[in-house]
């Protein structure tokens, strides 16, 4: 890389565990610049506004989630295996996150009133999720593993619901069973829904 991307990637990388910390309105080109031992201007030059560096780190922690959640999970075959590696990833990483902070979550409790393009950015990628989760779980319908009747949506509300719960009890309650918990909930989600096979 350029001199000019290689700073802006150690800017970003700075910017992403600030952000994790500290929350999204907790980032300013001020603190960032003085972690980064730079100007207040030499940060502007690769980020033209506060909003436009908030912007560039929920895509980058975007990239981050997909290249460590989705990527990997799609070596398995479509069905209820590659639904089962996307949530594994998926639980593993927000374990992780409980410790140093997720922006997803802490971005919508930050933004779920506050009109904006960090707000509009943030609803976009969410929902960028809930696509690429509704597409795994219509491939288990299509593979005839889960049930025809299966409702797609209140399968995503499920399944998000036992993340934001893991993430609760992980960071603020100090859960160690909170991981193994959220595991087991998911299996008992995809067990009511999967299609038992007929004795022959």
């Amino acid at each position: 890389m350029r001199k000019g991307e290689q700073t802006r990637a150690a800017i970003l990388e700075a910017a992403l565990e600030l952000s994790a910390r500290q929350g999204l309105e907790g980032l300013t080109i001020g603190t960032l610049a003085e972690r980064m031992q730079m100007s207040k201007s030499g940060v502007f030059a690769h980020f033209g506004s506060r909003e436009d560096l908030q912007i560039s780190v929920l895509k980058e922690y975007e990239r981050r989630f997909v290249d460590e959640v989705l990527v990997p999970s799609l070596r398995e075959r479509r069905g209820v295996a590659r639904l089962e590696a996307i949530f594994a990833h998926w639980l593993e990483l927000t374990t992780i996150e409980a410790a140093r902070g997720c922006l997803w979550i802490s971005g919508a409790a930050e933004y779920d009133d506050r009109p904006g393009a960090v707000r509009d950015e943030l609803v976009a990628m969410v929902r960028s999720w809930h696509r690429e989760l509704a597409r795994a779980l219509q491939q288990g319908v299509d593979s005839g593993e889960l049930q025809p009747d299966t409702d797609i949506s209140e399968m995503i509300f499920d399944l998000y619901g036992i993340i934001l719960v893991l993430h609760h009890d992980a960071r603020l309650l100090g859960n160690q069973s909170a991981p193994e918990r959220a595991k087991r909930a998911f299996e008992r989600i995809i067990a009511a829904r999967r299609v038992v096979a007929q004795a022959a």
